[in-house]
């Protein structure tokens, strides 16, 4: 493997059969350790809290920094699929989430649980992940949507067995062999890993020449390759801000979320609605425990929402495709998230067990809606040649609420000694993100008709409108883009 991530990912012919179907079954499994398995963390909220007497709030920080790095490490990701290339990179993260976990089964502490199980074992899911569903577009050219609506099976699958094995194994060898076996099980990754090979180049095919730089940037090289010669060691100061610069711009698109309004609007909206969105995959099963149901039908309802998500994501997925959404997907996505905070009262209503499987029902289904649109509705605000970046200060913005939402709640929980609280909290976060986008994008889609009724010249549409990009694959000289 040469060290570049397009001798990793590379893209050559045969795509869409052969070797790229086993590559797909790898990682609809890969999804499953790697999304799917902080689902589980409700069922050992408990014991964790009994084993080392710590506040909800302090124990709510495990899954908060597991989840909050799964997401937030995506730029670097990118920058060592890019080094060395996306089969190196899964199979890393296999073996870090692994290594997380096995350690956590020595924990004294729930500080220590922080770094082993929280950051080490969300880092390397982070790495297998999206490595690999950035290698699904490099297999896949014209199945590729059909290909990411199966892997993103994967996610459900997980959701339904992790809690269902977690509260099987916690009752019969509690919670550290249980993590110990959860390391064996999650070394999995680098199996997925090998699996995802480098896709031979057609003989006699051009490889891919590096982009042609620019005259400024040839000008910088030569005054840095002179080293301590160089009379002036301000300009090599600067220039080393200005590849710092470069190097966040290609990760981090600060540059489109000043100017793209669409982009704003819908990375504000996201960050501010992931404070309540994942409360309820926290806090359900404590809460259903509390109030006298069972803890092994507490951990079923975590594996009824995700027997949901395996048949409501691809469903939702392929109905949002058809040609009347085009345009109007964000208006589904806002949808999805206010029926997620109107459904958190029914567990307010009652904590019967009949009734949390109604309210699981109605969550999974809008929280499939939330699934399947995620990253596609960001598809559709942003170019994709410019896609990768805008994901990197997605996920960045993402984790920070991801990380900070269930701590927060938790602490509201150990002053006022009651779980409706968490599902109040989650309402308020969800609905005020679904109409903030909503009645925004609205806004900003009357405001680009009267420009155009004007027929006022605008210098830079995209600053003030949301336009749907198409999302056509590459021509194959080109690498396609990183598929979510």
């Amino acid at each position: 493997m040469s060290p570049g991530g397009t001798a990793g990912c590379g893209a050559a012919k045969p795509q869409d059969q052969g070797w790229a179907w086993m590559v797909l079954l790898a990682t609809v499994l890969l999804q499953g350790l790697t999304l799917g398995y902080p689902s589980c963390i409700g069922v050992f909220f408990t014991d964790l809290q009994r084993e080392f007497q710590a506040s909800n709030s302090e124990t709510s920080w495990f899954p908060s920094i597991m989840v909050a790095v799964l997401h937030g490490g995506g730029p670097l990701c990118s920058i060592l699929v890019k080094r060395f290339g996306c089969r190196f990179v899964v199979m890393l993260g296999g073996l870090l989430s692994s290594v997380g976990m096995v350690s956590s089964s020595f924990c004294r502490s729930i500080g220590q649980l922080y770094l082993t199980a929280g950051f080490i074992t969300g880092l390397g899911s982070c790495f297998s992940f999206q490595a690999g569903v950035t290698v699904l577009g490099y297999y896949f050219v014209r199945w590729r949507t059909l290909a990411n609506a199966i892997a993103s099976t994967g996610v459900a699958l997980g959701f339904t067995l992790w809690p269902l094995l977690s509260q099987y194994l916690l009752d019969e060898m509690g919670w550290r062999n249980t993590f110990l076996i959860f390391g064996g099980i999650l070394l999995n990754g680098c199996v997925c890993g090998a699996i995802m090979r480098p896709v031979q180049l057609v003989s006699g095919s051009p490889r891919q020449s590096p982009p042609a730089e620019e005259p400024g940037r040839r000008a910088e090289g030569a005054q840095l390759s002179n080293g301590a010669s160089s009379p002036h060691p301000e300009l090599r100061q600067q220039s080393r801000r200005t590849t710092c610069f470069q190097t966040l711009q290609k990760y981090l698109a600060f540059d489109i979320f000043c100017q793209n309004k669409g982009y704003q609007i819908y990375a504000v909206g996201v960050t501010w609605m992931m404070m309540g969105f994942v409360l309820p995959h926290v806090y359900l099963v404590p809460y259903a425990i509390q109030n006298g149901v069972e803890e092994r039908r507490a951990a079923l309802l975590v594996s009824i929402t995700g027997f949901i998500n395996i048949f409501m994501r691809p469903l939702t997925g392929l109905l949002s495709g058809h040609s009347i959404f085009t345009g109007r997907r964000i208006y589904l996505f806002s949808l999805a998230a206010l029926l997620c905070g109107l459904s958190n009262f029914i567990c307010v209503i009652s904590a019967e067990f009949s009734v949390l499987i109604v309210y699981c029902i109605i969550f999974s289904i809008a929280a499939s809606g939330i699934g399947a649109l995620f990253f596609q509705v960001l598809m559709d605000v942003v170019e994709m040649d410019r896609f990768s970046s805008a994901l990197g200060l997605f996920t960045i913005l993402e984790s920070i609420t991801l990380l900070i939402g269930p701590p927060l709640t938790g602490l509201l929980v150990d002053i006022t000694s009651n779980f409706l609280y968490v599902f109040y909290a989650s309402s308020f976060f969800l609905i005020s993100a679904a109409l903030f986008m909503g009645l925004s994008f609205c806004t900003l889609e009357k405001k680009n008709k009267s420009k155009d009724a004007s027929k006022v010249p605008l210098d830079n549409p995209s600053k003030y409108q949301y336009n749907e990009i198409p999302t056509e694959p590459r021509s194959e000289s080109q690498s396609p883009p990183a598929v979510v």
